[in-house]
């Protein structure tokens, strides 16, 4: 078990991370919200979860312990792997999830890419007594009205890979009509990569 790595930021990409570890760059799977956190050439810590598979070892990345034991929870209950764990800690917060499933917020679930109706009334069921009461008391308080929430996980994402603010809002504002026509639920990590598309075209 990995439990962390530590070291400079050697490579950002829309879903990953390389940390160089003495000489060796890890790559490290991480939601939009991490990589935001991340800066080239700053040294990092990133809580790990090491995902083996018979064809695979993969390394999932995680601003702080919390996240990475809420990864891990999600994983208990049938139907999720770590790319759907990933996915609904991309969209949600840990306090937020908890607050979801305490107070059994099917809705906030089907907000995930990959969840339905019935899938969420499932992981309700299933991670009821699982993910514990919620840290924080704001955890779980709805966005601000005005704001979706992609818009500023998307602008975090592109200012952590090294863009300029002014170039993150132009990027976002050109995605906008993609994000709206997926229903106000837009899948960051598909935006994301047609913001950067937008971005090398204008270079």
């Amino acid at each position: 078990m990995i439990a962390f790595v530590t070291g400079p930021v050697a490579a950002l990409a829309p879903t990953t991370a390389v940390i160089e570890v003495g000489g060796v760059g890890m790559a490290v799977q991480c939601t939009p919200n991490t990589l935001s956190g991340l800066r080239l050439g700053q040294e990092a810590r990133l809580h790990t979860s090491l995902v083996v598979r018979e064809d695979s070892l993969t390394l999932y990345g995680f601003a702080d312990d919390d996240e990475r034991q809420v990864f891990e929870l999600l994983q208990t209950a049938s139907g999720v792997g770590p790319r759907l764990a990933q996915a609904m800690l991309a969209v949600h917060t840990p306090d937020a999830l908890r607050v979801a499933v305490a107070s059994g917020d099917e809705k906030a679930l089907t907000a995930v890419p990959g969840i339905g109706k019935k899938g969420a009334q499932k992981l309700l069921l299933e991670l009821k007594d699982r993910l514990g009461a919620p840290l924080g008391t704001s955890a779980g308080a709805p966005a601000a009205t005005g704001t979706p929430p992609w818009r500023d996980q998307l602008h975090a994402a592109l200012v952590g890979l090294g863009y300029a603010a002014r170039e993150a809002d132009e990027a976002v504002t050109a995605v906008t009509p993609q994000a709206e026509a997926a229903g106000g639920d837009p899948q960051i990590g598909v935006l994301l990569k047609t913001a950067l598309q937008t971005l090398n075209r204008t270079r």
